[in-house]
């Protein structure tokens, strides 16, 4: 497969094995790291020969890799998706056309295949509107002063949380973050060299931090490292997953039991139940907050019907699509959670772009704060509480790993 030249002269085909080094050098310059071709983990997720690249006569000048994922969505259901990994341009090649290109070539196939949904994970997020995604994850980065961060009596201290070694942790915790991830909007399943990539992670990818500690409870899990700065001790937590609220209370009472270190820092939904089980929620604070997921809808009648809702529901959506034809009129019908969706000669209820939709798909942005900045346009007060409501999550969506 090679596509027809666009007004540049910049053509997209299957990448080879014979462009790792070409694919490694705008990769490796365009996100500021140093993979290496023997890198086992490199290519191993999203296989080089499932790529496209971008050449320019016989010079690759973009990339882009791609495989079907299965995530989490709202009611604990799983949809087969898309994911988008790894875009770069070469900087010598800009505003030639190469995003698009690439991007056009990826969505078609995506079509081909009927997946009803794309998503990836975002270095910047001035340029992925215009193709139809939108921020759908929200994280915030938390630094809490362990010496104020005292537990209220009430809070509760379930214990059951153990130090073990990594060898130990590594059997332990992929059977719990299946668990977690089950019910998890927007957390994926994990093959196994995602997991490999985890716990086999390089020293130049630490940060200047200590080789990885977990802490196990039988429903949830925390690996850690600690920093020792100029200024500052702390302990960064990589990843900790709780399936149950028991687990989450112990593992943050371990964490806060780490004597010898200044602040805890760590990557949390915007619902962990933290601050309340402090006597000074303050000592917890929210000093970051951004997305860790974009997702685009491509199939509405597919998507829509794949994921659960929290309440009853009737609008007809007139949907617009700027970059493909996944755009229409939908009729969508929701009872006891379940949805009917199909194209509608009905009148609109509300008119949005495809972006909106996919911001709103896992539940982390409300569909009232749209509707004040006008990009979901309304007219039924109601009828716009009976949407929010319906596309709201029990638990917040979560990416279970990056890539």
């Amino acid at each position: 497969m090679t596509s027809t030249p666009n007004e540049h002269g910049i053509r997209v085909r299957r990448a080879t094995a014979a462009d790792s080094d070409a694919v490694l050098l705008i990769t490796n310059a365009g996100f500021g790291v140093s993979a290496e071709p023997a890198d086992p983990h490199e290519f191993g997720i999203f296989p080089l020969t499932q790529a496209l690249v971008a050449v320019d006569g016989d010079r690759v000048v973009g990339y882009s890799a791609a495989r079907p994922q299965t995530v989490t969505v709202p009611g604990e259901r799983t949809v087969t998706v898309e994911t988008i990994a790894n875009v770069a341009v070469a900087p010598t090649h800009r505003r030639r056309g190469i995003l698009r290109a690439l991007y056009t070539e990826q969505h078609r196939r995506t079509e081909a295949a009927g997946l009803p949904i794309t998503m990836f994970t975002a270095s910047q997020g001035g340029i992925y509107g215009r193709f139809g995604y939108a921020p759908a994850i929200i994280e915030h980065d938390i630094v809490v002063e362990r010496a104020g961060a005292g537990f209220l009596p009430t809070a509760p201290n379930p214990g059951g949380v153990e130090l073990v070694p990594m060898a130990v942790a590594r059997q332990l915790i992929p059977e719990i973050y299946q668990r977690w991830q089950r019910r998890t909007p927007g957390a994926q399943q994990r093959p196994e060299i995602a997991w490999a990539r985890r716990f086999d992670e390089p020293g130049r990818r630490r940060g200047g931090g200590t080789e990885l500690y977990a802490f196990v409870h039988p429903d949830g899990y925390a690996l850690y490292r600690y920093h020792r700065r100029p200024t500052e001790s702390a302990v960064e937590v990589v990843e900790m997953r709780a399936v149950t609220a028991d687990a989450n209370a112990g593992l943050w009472r371990a964490l806060l039991a780490l004597e010898l270190f200044d602040r805890v820092e760590a990557v949390v939904e915007p619902g962990d139940p933290l601050p309340y089980l402090l006597a000074d929620p303050r000592q917890v604070r929210t000093v970051g907050r951004r997305d860790s997921l974009w997702l685009r809808v491509m199939d509405v009648p597919a998507a829509l019907t794949a994921r659960g809702y929290r309440g009853d529901l009737d609008v007809v959506l007139a949907v617009r699509d700027p970059f493909r034809e996944a755009g229409g009129t939908f009729a969508l019908r929701v009872r006891d959670g379940v949805a009917e969706c199909a194209p509608t000669d009905r009148t609109a209820d509300a008119e949005l772009d495809i972006d909106v939709l996919g911001g709103m798909y896992l539940g982390a942005h409300p569909a009232r704060g749209f509707a004040a900045a006008n990009r979901l346009r309304i007219g039924d007060p109601a009828l716009l509480n009976a949407l929010d409501f319906a596309f709201g999550s029990e638990r917040d969506a979560v990416l279970g790993w990056f890539f």
